[in-house]
């Protein structure tokens, strides 16, 4: 934003003294970014008068405002997701690099700026794993130290670091300053009985009820069969290559919460949905502030999925990313 004095506007219906003085306080205000009470004590005015001159100023046409036309762009975007996909608020950051892994970086930084301008003290955030999850916490810097607890929303796999929703959630909370939940389980059961006594011992399930209570949930948003998928990475680790065929014949689009979405957004009819030890994508509805956040080509099928099926309130991503899910939404409308 640019401020400064007009040069063609009069002080209209103002005598040169009191135009000067509006012109002196104008220029501290604006331009020195003095404050009002400090402005009267130079004057030897009041606050209120200060405000009062600024006001007078204003009218009088002596101040234009000028607004840069850099973020435009994003600004529209964000307001046409917001218009056309039922989304409460999107955060859409400039795509200044080819590199997919730079440009996530800059989305997870703009997501965790988001989380902590609504996180506050006793706060719970239920966390999924994931590449977008842990740009998150890698792009999070804070001054101070928040009392919140931070949950996963699923039961966790080992491997690499950002697949192990346990560690990703000590991460997150100690760069908070928060308490973390692990949950001693693995993401997917071998059978529905034994999806049934996971979720039965105490310790699970009272970290997937913290999970579903939680009033923040940060969530990457998963692309299922393109390289570099983190589902493939989680969930097919130790499966058979005929899991990618059921995967592609029972539609799945996209992936939420380790959980396999079809392009209208439902759960799509694959099997090892229905052995998953972790919340289920209707959970999330019922969670005040969900943060979905994803980048890049891969991902544009998988958010127009989740964001048919309302599962989450705020977006973040890329502008390209968002050009591209708004065409899809349009063509499939």
């Amino acid at each position: 934003m640019r401020i400064e004095g007009s040069k063609d506007a009069a002080p209209r219906a103002l005598d040169y003294a009191v135009a000067r003085t509006i012109y002196k306080v104008l220029l501290m205000y604006y331009q020195e970014q003095r404050t009002q009470a400090d402005i009267g004590k130079i004057i030897g005015q009041s606050a209120a008068t200060v405000n009062r001159l600024i006001k007078q100023g204003r009218d009088a046409g002596m101040v234009e405002i000028t607004i840069s036309p850099l973020f435009d762009f994003q600004h529209e975007l964000e307001r046409r997701l917001t218009a056309e996909t039922g989304l409460e608020e999107a955060l859409v950051v400039p795509a200044e690099f080819d590199d997919q892994d730079l440009v996530l970086r800059a989305v997870g930084q703009a997501a965790a700026h988001y989380l902590l301008s609504r996180l506050k003290d006793g706060d719970t955030i239920c966390i999924s794993g994931g590449k977008g999850v842990s740009a998150v916490v890698e792009g999070l810097r804070t001054t101070r130290s928040y009392k919140a607890s931070v949950v996963p929303a699923t039961g966790l796999v080992q491997g690499r670091h950002y697949i192990d929703v346990n560690h990703v959630a000590s991460e997150l909370a100690g760069r908070l300053g928060g308490t973390a939940y692990q949950i001693h389980a693995p993401m997917f059961a071998d059978s529905d009985e034994q999806r049934d006594m996971l979720r039965g011992v105490s310790a699970v399930a009272d970290v997937l009820d913290r999970a579903r209570k939680a009033s923040i949930a940060l969530v990457g948003i998963g692309s299922v069969l393109a390289a570099g998928s983190s589902y493939l990475d989680f969930a097919l680790r130790t499966w058979s290559p005929k899991d990618r065929a059921m995967i592609s014949n029972a539609g799945a689009q996209g992936e939420v919460i380790a959980n396999l979405l079809d392009a209208t957004g439902a759960l799509a009819p694959y099997p090892r949905n229905a052995l998953l030890v972790g919340l289920a994508p209707d959970d999330l509805r019922r969670i005040p502030c969900t943060i979905g956040v994803a980048a890049g080509p891969a991902k544009v099928a998988p958010i127009c999925s989740v964001l048919r099926g309302g599962y989450l309130k705020t977006l973040v991503t890329d502008e390209r990313t968002a050009s591209a899910v708004l065409d899809s939404m349009q063509e499939k409308s």
